[in-house]
């Protein structure tokens, strides 16, 4: 993804996470365009809960978060840092917040996305990124959310069903790194 931001001018991209200075001034440094969006929090300190189902399970508004907290006013993307958002986020915005994001990126558009491969341990505190000029993301802490899940190979190829492509691969400290292509 970085070669990508240093070889291609004019990217637009949604950094999805807390504020990062870092990747503001890394990416329009690029020549590139941000939108930013911080989904983990947006959905977990906003009032997204519409009650509970027959089972007792919160029902969440999907429509009203995505039109508030994704409202991109039909612009559309070349690249998403989703970071490790959807680990985080509760279970019914999960496979919206996909859904439309793929309806905001253009053809060729790439989202870069981490994922937890357990749910327990330090591994698995909520963080930012940053990235960097070298092949390393930067993490710092973040505000305290619990872990909703850890995704698997194939619970993630099913999520993402719908793009053309994907290519995962195992990074260190239990996250996997996928790249999907619209």
């Amino acid at each position: 993804m970085r070669k990508r931001f240093e070889t291609e001018s004019g990217l637009r991209v949604i950094d999805v996470g807390y504020t990062s200075p870092a990747n503001i001034n890394y990416l329009t440094g690029l020549g590139h365009s941000v939108f930013l969006a911080d989904l983990v929090s947006d959905a977990w300190t906003g009032d997204w809960e519409n009650g509970t189902d027959e089972d007792g399970k919160p029902v969440w508004n999907a429509e009203g978060f995505l039109a508030q907290s994704l409202n991109f006013c039909g612009r559309t993307f070349d690249v998403a840092l989703l970071w490790t958002a959807l680990d985080y986020l509760p279970e019914q915005l999960v496979a919206p917040v996909v859904a439309h994001l793929f309806a905001a990126m253009n053809p060729g558009g790439q989202v870069l996305a981490l994922f937890h491969t357990r749910t327990q341990g330090q591994e698995t505190v909520h963080c930012r990124f940053h990235v960097t000029t070298g092949d390393d993301v930067e993490v710092q802490l973040a505000q305290h959310f619990p872990i909703q899940r850890a995704f698997t190979n194939r619970s993630i190829e099913r999520l993402f069903s719908g793009w053309a492509g994907h290519r995962q691969f195992l990074a260190k400290d239990s996250v996997s790194e996928v790249i999907m292509t619209r």
